[in-house]
């Protein structure tokens, strides 16, 4: 390659393994498998290795890709948490160790755990502070959140100071409970268990931290007062007895051949385990002969992780299901030969939706490519064989639950069953109608939804507010204090702002923060049920599609019979918005980036109660921008329209 290609090549890898280091690291939502992202980067290090010149201290392979976020306090890292070189052969694992010289040390041999790398503190055996890795150097301080793991131990018996380092990771019956509740409530399920356990330790409410069933496993200690030792295989132990769940498994190699051995064993097992690996990682065992080796300016000279190829297989489809979800949605699930991938067995993978099945032509019959993403779902990745007589699957004119027609509407991928009232939807609305952005009616979840269901006690929402105590103790493991807590709950519920109604009816594109709008201007559900499209247009932030999707359902005759049973039960029907005082009347805000200390709701929620408006686009009605960091076009536009645009030190003065 000639240096001026390689210069424009090293440039667009740069920016586009900047991107998904943002979107895997800070944003927990990666846009590409692991092995997908290794290729760019292990590109990008041929590149600067052929022509040194382009190597800049910047680049993505001479740091860390996270960052600490402005949600959580930053903390300063006394010892950097360094991220591993990765090998992706046994050759390249083998060229590593002929570095070592293996008179001086043993190699130990761990599996590497998918998760998120955080640092424990520990003073006076209490431990009092825990943060993410974020680029190495300054994470984001999650104490409140590491406390909800039950693994980690609050205190030990070690009054030095000590600051260990471990990997927060979803056990994968945690995780496929998550996404199936996800799935219940029409929600993006999560990709893989590390992005889940990412975004759960990311959490503002620690409740919901605790929801998720975190787990954590400790690897290393980082700094410890006034005790030496000679082996890491020997600092594990001492953390083991200490009571820290230290890494499952975890040997010393003589030689390169016997690390080999054991990262074999380690990958064959890997299926049958209870939480996802990546990989395995090889260390010098000894401590001082760490220190001699030292570390580059990304990685340390004495240790790589050996990374696991994605696994890939064919097989036949046998058939194509379609499952119905909670909005109506219609989704083709692939059923085929079982086949084993990552150490278990898959038969089912979802084909997303019409449109993907057309893009690969897939037909009942065809031999198809499968892999797990993140070692977990199954996923198709192409068609090997085609039957040629076989048509490629087309999705059902009828709904496969009620029969009622289905319909896909222009711009959308997605097929959905006109009847509000399927059966297949109904748990799904339920679940979503009790849920915290809800109407909050706390501990009615979907284990005690469907028992109600199957029981007969309920058959669509109204029913939850004619529910009786007696009822709920004829349930399986529901004793009689546990249903007059639920009925508690459920008569709490009435007293909800309307807005909470309103996202509890489940309408198409309307989400929390729209229905908050719509209550806060039409101010009663009366006035609701009276208006047209052209009324809701007038509510600021609603545009063409929300407001046919609002004017659409509440037009429907089932859905004023639902709203008057409702009112007759005694549900709030009202905006119960308290304006503190008004000095923001008649003023528009429009919220862009990240605020130091405020989340957007939070600032909207405090514009709003002293009379202001909050929107989501700039225009020359707007009064103030309220700018955090990574301000994007909204700022832009503010700037080139002469709006006043103001930081969170301004707005604090604005509102004390």
């Amino acid at each position: 390659m000639e240096l001026k290609k390689a210069r424009l090549r090293a440039k667009e890898l740069r920016e586009v393994i900047e991107y998904h280091n943002n979107r895997y690291y800070n944003e927990d939502a990666p846009e590409i498998e692991d092995f997908e992202y290794d290729a760019l980067t292990r590109e990008l290090k041929a590149i600067e290795k052929e022509f040194p010149e382009l190597l800049t201290a910047d680049s993505p392979t001479q740091k860390v890709g996270g960052a600490a976020l402005k949600l959580f306090s930053p903390v300063t890292h006394r010892v950097k948490m360094e991220s591993l070189q990765d090998v992706f052969s046994f050759d390249e694992l083998y060229s590593f160790a002929e570095k070592i010289d293996l008179s001086k040390t043993a190699l130990s041999v761990e599996p590497k755990i998918d998760g998120l790398s955080v640092s424990l503190e520990y003073k006076d055996g209490l431990f009092f502070r825990g943060s993410t890795r974020g680029d190495g150097t300054t994470g984001e301080d999650v104490t409140a959140n590491l406390l909800e793991i039950k693994s980690i131990p609050k205190s030990i018996d070690f009054k030095g100071e000590l600051e260990v380092r471990g990997e927060v990771y979803m056990p994968r019956q945690s995780f496929i409970k998550l996404v199936e509740r996800q799935e219940l409530m029409g929600e993006v399920p999560a990709k893989n268990p590390r992005n889940a356990a990412a975004g759960s330790l990311r959490q503002k409410n620690s409740k919901i931290t605790a929801e998720r069933e975190l787990d954590i496993f400790i690897f290393n200690i980082q700094y410890i007062e006034d005790k030496e030792f000679k082996s890491h295989i020997e600092t594990l132990e001492f953390l083991k007895a200490l009571g820290f769940n230290v890494l499952p498994s975890f040997i010393s190699c003589s030689s390169a051949d016997e690390a080999v051995e054991e990262i074999k064993r380690i990958g064959d097992t890997r299926g049958t385990l209870a939480y996802d690996i990546d990989g395995a990682v090889v260390k010098v065992d000894n401590l001082d002969y760490r220190t001699e080796l030292g570390s580059t300016s990304k990685y340390p000279k004495w240790a790589v992780a050996y990374k696991y190829p994605p696994e890939e297989k064919e097989t036949v489809i046998l058939e194509v299901e379609v499952n119905v979800g909670r909005t109506g949605a219609l989704t083709p699930i692939a059923v085929f030969e079982p086949i084993t991938l990552a150490g278990t067995t898959v038969s089912r993978a979802t084909l997303h939706n019409e449109g993907f099945i057309n893009e690969k032509g897939i037909a009942i019959g065809d031999t198809i490519v499968v892999r797990k993403a993140g070692d977990i779902i199954p996923e198709v990745l192409s068609v090997s064989k085609h039957i040629e007589e076989s048509p490629v699957f087309s999705m059902p004119k009828f709904c496969p639950s009620c029969n009622s027609p289905v319909t896909r509407e222009k711009g959308e991928a997605v097929t959905r069953c006109t009847n509000a009232e399927c059966p297949a939807q109904l748990l799904r609305h339920l679940i979503h109608f009790t849920s915290r952005d809800a109407m909050d009616i706390e501990g009615l979840g979907p284990a005690v939804l469907e028992q109600l269901l199957n029981a007969g006690f309920i058959g669509n929402i109204v029913d939850l507010y004619t529910l009786k105590a007696e009822d709920i103790e004829k349930l399986d493991r529901i004793g009689e204090k546990s249903a007059s807590n639920f009925i508690n709950a459920i008569e709490n519920s009435k007293q909800n702002d309307l807005s909470k109604l309103i996202f509890a009816l489940g309408i198409r594109h309307i989400g929390s923060r729209a229905a908050k709008l719509m209550a806060e201007h039409f101010l009663s559900i009366e006035n609701i049920l009276t208006a047209e499209k052209s009324d809701f247009e007038k509510i600021d932030g609603f545009g063409e599609i929300l407001a046919e999707s609002a004017a659409e359902f509440f037009s429907l005759e089932e859905t004023k019979a639902t709203i008057n049973r409702l009112s007759q039960l005694g549900v709030n029907m009202k905006s119960l918005k308290e304006v503190t005082d008004s000095r923001f009347a008649g003023l528009t805000f429009v919220l862009t980036g990240t605020l130091p200390t405020y989340t957007r709701n939070e600032a909207a929620d405090i514009i709003e109660s002293m009379g202001g408006k909050v929107s989501s686009s700039v225009s020359k009605k707007t009064s103030y921008v309220l700018a955090g960091e990574e301000a994007g076009s909204k700022l832009d536009k503010a700037n080139a329209l002469g709006v006043k645009v103001i930081d969170e030190a301004e707005f604090n003065s604005m509102i004390s």
